[in-house]
């Protein structure tokens, strides 16, 4: 009896002991002095912030005196600012499946729209970047456009709702995700600045609204713009209806800006700031004709802006080659999520942030094959270092137009008065496309001189091509057959 009481006398002091060593310490499934389930206090939260048609020409951080973005400028004082970021496919749903899946879309099935009679849909083999956080511990919520599918591939804990053209309305209704208990992944998809309804070229000579109202928008400040101060892009016309619209796609990235603003406030206020990753890019370029559903530089090339807490150097512009195709593993890897490298196309590139270092982040690759199911137009790309090839597979084809886009007065203002050029292209070289298209980005930054029929860059030429094929070997690329197939009618024994 002695023994046994002595044993447990043992056992207690042994336990209080081990209590009262570790007063100080807090438990590792204990997060902002909550209990969670699963993960460790170290685990960030995570904001991923995807405007809508957002391009690098309309933000203040980037170059531009005229547009009123304070935040998001904000930001990028507090961040790494990249000036060589790429979604792959110029085309939201397209590029959304790529940002949430780490694989390029012509391997997962999400080759163009996802919504109506489009219905491309990604693989139920993939397992995506929220299911993955979701299984670490991570609250995953969502709020704003969706537009992929299937839910139960892109599956997101919570599902908020609120208008995706009111930022501020959106952010309000994320206070329950940012009060978590648990680390939170907040996937934050505004509306705008897309073209707004209907897209029909009738009244062609009336600038788009992008999504702007007369009226307004409750709790939101509208920033209107003068046409006559904007800056219009070196690819588009410098026109009337040009200057028009792009002062709505203004006005549109403005009400994105005060949202994001409201966010970042609400986000200080639970004292979270502290402890959050918050990322800005953009699914593809601005809703113009030369940009959005386009592999040139305005449609593919973003704004990508990322404000890591734990990082202390501050203001860094990044001229690392990064892609969409990296932001699901470098979410994992910023998450300390243990994921398997050789599941994704795509490479964390964590290591790039704050800091001015490439690293090994010197060629990107883009794949577009669809935007609405209308608009077969498949086109591969690699830029490395200065050079970049497009492949325009099915060059025989005119190129196609989005709906919103052949009824935007920008395009519809040279159509109908037959104005031999577009920008600085003629119409007929922007409808109808040469097989190949090699540029030197350094010398030809508005991509209007091809080298690809100069004998002096025919061994660039080779070498790029052959980088593509083992781009399309290690992605799965059906379309790496058309290397072997004559599309033209050349080559059916027709004489044009």
């Amino acid at each position: 009896m002695k023994t046994i009481f002595k044993n447990i006398s043992v056992i207690a002091f042994c336990t209080i002991t081990l209590l009262s060593c570790n007063t100080n310490k807090q438990p590792k499934n204990v997060v902002d002095g909550k209990k969670t389930s699963h993960t460790k206090i170290s685990s960030p939260n995570i904001i991923l912030f995807v405007a809508d048609d957002h391009g690098l020409d309309a933000l203040g951080a980037y170059g531009n005196p005229v547009i009123k973005t304070p935040n998001l400028d904000k930001l990028a004082a507090e961040g790494t600012k990249y000036t060589n970021a790429y979604c792959t496919s110029a085309s939201c749903a397209a590029s959304r499946s790529v940002i949430l899946s780490g694989k390029f879309g012509h391997a997962t099935g999400s080759y163009g729209h996802v919504h109506d009679y489009h219905h491309f849909s990604t693989y139920d083999s993939i397992t995506s970047l929220p299911v993955l956080l979701s299984k670490a511990g991570y609250e995953t919520a969502r709020i704003g456009k969706y537009h992929v599918a299937p839910e139960k591939v892109y599956h997101f804990n919570t599902v908020l709702e609120a208008d995706p053209r009111n930022t501020v309305e959106m952010a309000n209704k994320c206070a329950s995700v940012l009060k978590s208990d648990k680390p939170f992944f907040l996937y934050f998809c505004t509306d705008d600045p897309h073209r707004g309804h209907p897209f029909t070229p009738e009244e062609w000579d009336t600038p788009n609204s992008f999504g702007n109202k007369k009226e307004g928008y409750n709790d939101v400040n509208t920033v209107t713009y003068n046409p006559n101060d904007v800056l219009v892009p070196s690819f588009l016309p410098n026109t009337k209806q040009t200057r028009e619209e792009i002062a709505q796609y203004y006005q549109s990235v403005s009400r994105i800006d005060q949202g994001f603003g409201k966010l970042m406030k609400m986000l200080r206020a639970e004292g979270k700031d502290k402890n959050t990753i918050v990322i800005y890019i953009s699914d593809n370029g601005m809703a113009f004709p030369g940009a959005k559903t386009s592999v040139h530089e305005p449609g593919i090339k973003l704004p990508c802006i990322i404000k890591d807490p734990s990082v202390k150097v501050t203001g860094v512009t990044s001229e690392a080659m990064v892609s969409w195709v990296d932001l699901t593993p470098t979410i994992l890897d910023m998450a300390k999520v243990d994921y398997n490298k050789n599941k994704f196309h795509g490479t964390s590139f964590k290591e790039t942030v704050g800091t001015e270092k490439k690293g090994n982040f010197t060629e990107i690759y883009a794949s577009h094959t669809f935007h609405e199911i209308t608009m077969y137009y498949p086109m591969r790309v690699v830029r490395s270092g200065n050079y970049k090839l497009i492949w325009n597979i099915a060059y025989r084809l005119e190129y196609p137009f989005a709906s919103d886009l052949w009824a935007s007065s920008t395009w519809q203002s040279i159509y109908r008065t037959n104005q031999p050029y577009f920008g600085p292209k003629k119409v007929q070289d922007f409808l109808f496309r040469p097989e190949f298209e090699l540029y030197d980005l350094d010398k030809d930054p508005n991509e209007l001189n091809n080298l690809a029929n100069k004998q002096e860059f025919k061994n660039k030429l080779e070498n790029l091509k052959e980088k593509l094929k083992e781009f399309q070997t290690k992605t799965a690329d059906p379309w790496k057959i058309m290397w072997n197939h004559d599309a033209s009618l050349q080559g059916a024994g027709v004489n044009l």
